[in-house]
């Protein structure tokens, strides 16, 4: 059975305002991404297929992380 994750923000604040400014910037798009479209909104189409499939780990720029509620 795939594991319930949820998706927390970085901790790393000036990583994560860095990221959340080219958000902004980019209409919501993912900054790392060439191509704007529905799957590359943030939260990315990949980055919740991640979730989905139990995959524990981050988006693709660092802005998002998927982990394990109940992991200590």
């Amino acid at each position: 059975m795939k594991p319930k994750l949820k998706a927390v923000l970085t901790d790393d604040t000036e990583h994560a305002n860095k990221i959340l400014s080219a958000l902004r910037a980019n209409g919501g798009y993912c900054p790392c991404s060439l191509v704007n479209s529905e799957d590359t909104k943030c939260k990315c189409k990949e980055f919740r297929d991640q979730i989905k499939n139990g995959i524990e780990g981050s988006c693709h720029c660092g802005l998002y992380i998927a982990i394990n509620p109940e992991k200590k």
